[in-house]
């Protein structure tokens, strides 16, 4: 029994790890988005401007985005006519931080 019930622990362990230094979806937002989406979503700085990204406040723009591929945008990044528009940060952040970032997203709407 108490072979087992440290099996369960150690196996337990790197998920707890990695669920303790998961950043919550606004700070990942303030990080590494709102520099060209804006704090708020409306992409009205210069990056998001020059980029001519979509307000994702909009209740127009948020009935077009779809989950799964917001998810891969921010994990893969986006590229339109074979240039980097966005860089992907599967590298930085886990699954669960970036599916944390969609429902921020989705927070955003107006």
């Amino acid at each position: 029994m108490k072979t087992s019930l440290r099996l369960l622990l150690a196996m337990s362990l790197p998920a707890l790890a990695v669920g303790l230094r998961a950043a919550p979806a606004a700070e990942l937002w303030a990080d590494q988005c709102a520099s060209c989406h804006g704090e708020d979503g409306k992409a009205q700085t210069k990056q998001g401007k020059k980029l001519k990204i979509r307000d994702y406040s909009s209740a127009a723009v948020q009935a077009e985005l779809k989950d799964d591929e917001m998810l891969k945008a921010i994990l893969e990044g986006v590229t339109e006519n074979g240039k980097e528009r966005m860089k992907g940060y599967k590298d930085e952040m886990s699954n669960e931080e970036a599916k944390s970032l969609v429902a921020f997203i989705r927070s955003l709407k107006a």
